[in-house]
């Protein structure tokens, strides 16, 4: 008795095994289709004559519908209300994004993030000074959601440097009529920073190899199953039968 009950507890744990890890296999290819899906959504975004600032979305919803396109903006920097966004990483090195609100010729404004900064080694407080023109200057880009979230210990202040970028707060920190977007700025005079985006579909083969992972450890524990508790019984019967 005591025998079928190990025998049917291991059959249920490798059922139960092989079904969780075949299940989580499943959800790293389907990742990977979303994210193959919402690159090829970008790159026809990406394909559209650029959105003239006059379009450019008032609401959020319409924000949602305007992601990656191409835009062409003029205006002034509103160079005093440069922020700096901390813990933010560019090829697994630590630094800055460096954002600055760009008033448009309709009084409306937009957060552009211009780029990306390395952080000093000795001293996590400074920042380089990014070269802000004064006057009219033009801006190509392409739109984006405001930046990614970060958790933060403490409620955000008005630091010139920061963890995260609420825009309602920072509309009524700095009295700018924000749109409910941002822009990668992607072109513009040497300034030092860096502009290599993030792509969405970048990860897809990290996903592929997550998947081939799990699919493997299905079929190892599935495999194991067979051997110890189906075919070596048999082979000890047969022997004993013999």
């Amino acid at each position: 008795m005591r025998v079928h009950r190990r025998r049917l507890v291991a059959a249920i744990a490798a059922l139960l095994a092989v079904v969780l890890t075949a299940r989580l296999g499943f959800w790293q290819v389907d990742r990977a289709a979303e994210k193959t899906a919402l690159q090829s959504a970008i790159d026809d975004r990406g394909a559209q004559p650029p959105l003239p600032a006059e379009a450019l979305a008032r609401t959020p919803a319409e924000a949602d519908s305007q992601y990656h396109r191409r835009v062409q903006l003029t205006g002034r920097w509103a160079a005093a209300s440069t922020v700096y966004l901390d813990n933010r990483q560019l090829h697994g090195r630590p630094g800055f994004f460096v954002m600055t609100p760009l008033v448009l010729p309709d009084g409306s404004a937009v957060v552009v993030q211009r780029g990306w900064q390395p952080r000093d080694q000795a001293d996590r407080t400074k920042v380089v000074p990014t070269p802000t023109p004064a006057g009219e200057v033009a801006v190509a880009g392409r739109i984006a959601p405001p930046p990614a979230r970060l958790y933060e210990f403490e409620q955000p202040g008005a630091e010139r440097i920061r963890q995260n970028l609420d825009l309602d707060a920072y509309a009524r920190e700095t009295g700018l009529t924000l749109r409910p977007l941002s822009v990668w700025q992607t072109d513009g005079p040497p300034d030092g920073l860096e502009r290599d985006w993030p792509q969405p579909a970048a990860t897809v083969a990290r996903h592929q190899g997550y998947a081939f992972q799990w699919f493997a450890l299905s079929a190892l524990v599935a495999g194991l199953y067979v051997w110890f508790q189906l075919f070596r019984p048999w082979q000890q019967r047969r022997r004993r039968a013999g």
